[in-house]
């Protein structure tokens, strides 16, 4: 397949922005260099500031985003730090994919930092999404530790099982190396979905701690 053009690459990430119901496209501005994309501009909400990374790379032929966007969250005057601490203990425990009585919260200036201890990296994912697009967050630090007794055997195989029980994921042409619950994931896949879809199964496995996405898009 011939590689896109910086130009095209451009046109087709501003084309997804404006597709994207969640971003105004005049708040984010793009800039593409030899397939890296450079993401600029002013947003209201933390969210809004990872809905425009997702965007750039569902693009085709995006090879590295530099996220450069600044929150400011002068939408939501008065709010202050207690409000937003208030608000993430509530999504949390509204969450059923997140053991809230195991995370504690810090939010400091609209910075929220995560602290506490899980049992699986998916959860402490899901901790994350469920408190990024709270109104006057302004960035967050997930700072929560994953804890597991399993060998990297273990997780290595059950790494292994899922990537193959899964059918949008050609398996054969993913590596994984597991060490102390850190773990690598290496290979060429068909698609950002493809890509997606390998790093959630490896995420979701019990004993992973943490994940080193070294996968390139075909």
């Amino acid at each position: 397949m011939k590689r896109k053009s910086d130009v095209q690459l451009r046109d087709e990430l501003l084309a997804e922005i404006e597709w994207d119901a969640r971003l105004t496209p005049t708040e984010v501005g793009v800039e593409v260099k030899n397939g890296v994309v450079t993401l600029s501009g002013t947003v209201d909400s933390w969210g809004k500031r990872i809905a425009a990374k997702e965007a750039a790379h569902r693009v085709s032929g995006v090879l590295d985003v530099a996220n450069d966007i600044v929150v400011h969250t002068a939408s939501a005057p008065g709010r202050t730090d207690a409000d937003i601490a208030e608000q993430a203990r509530c999504a949390l425990e509204w969450d059923v994919f997140v053991p809230h009585e195991k995370i504690h919260t810090t939010v400091s200036n609209g910075v929220l930092t995560l602290d506490g201890e899980v049992t699986l990296a998916s959860q402490r994912m899901d901790a994350e999404r469920a408190v990024r697009n709270l109104m006057g967050v302004v960035a967050v630090a997930n700072h929560i530790r994953v804890k597991t007794a399993l060998r990297s055997t273990e997780v290595q195989h059950a790494i292994h099982a899922a990537l193959h029980r899964h059918a949008a994921i050609e398996a054969d042409s993913v590596k994984v190396e597991v060490m102390d619950g850190a773990v690598k994931v290496l290979g060429k896949v068909d698609s950002w979905a493809e890509r997606e879809a390998v790093l959630s199964a490896v995420w979701g496995t019990l004993g992973v701690r943490s994940v080193d996405d070294r996968l390139a898009v075909r």
